[in-house]
């Protein structure tokens, strides 16, 4: 029998990301949901800030979602990389749980996908700031 070893997303790591994010969030002024999954794409730890807009619920979840699925950040970074390839553009959208929104982003550990996080609640050019802050925490 072969088995496998896989490094994952701890919840002291969620913590300590889910807590970054959540200043920079009250530094903009702005209320998130904050979606962690592990390497898997499984639910590993979720918070929502008490005034988060309700869609940003699964909308944070999409955005793990889909950086942990497909081991890049959401927003600009998918965008450049299909805008030009409408085959590729309109059909990734039918993915389930697919969403091109800024605010996912994959976690990683010397080179390995160990998780991602998805943030919603502002524009998505805040939540990206909210993620750019929760993976420097890691530093």
């Amino acid at each position: 029998m072969k088995s496998i070893s896989k490094k994952s997303l701890s919840y002291e790591d969620c913590l300590k990301m889910a807590g970054a994010a959540i200043l920079k969030a009250q530094e903009l002024k702005i209320e998130i949901a904050i979606t962690f999954v592990d390497e898997s794409g499984v639910l590993k730890a979720f918070i929502r800030m008490d005034h988060s807009p309700l869609v940003s619920v699964d909308a944070s979840r999409k955005k793990a979602l889909t950086a942990v699925g497909l081991g890049i950040s959401t927003g600009d970074n998918w965008y450049s990389f299909i805008k030009e390839d409408p085959i590729l553009f309109h059909g990734v959208q039918q993915f389930k749980d697919f969403i091109l929104l800024g605010g996912g982003s994959p976690v990683f550990d010397q080179g390995a996908i160990i998780g991602a996080i998805g943030i919603s609640g502002g524009h998505y050019k805040q939540d990206e700031e909210c993620i750019n802050a929760a993976i420097k925490a890691l530093d």
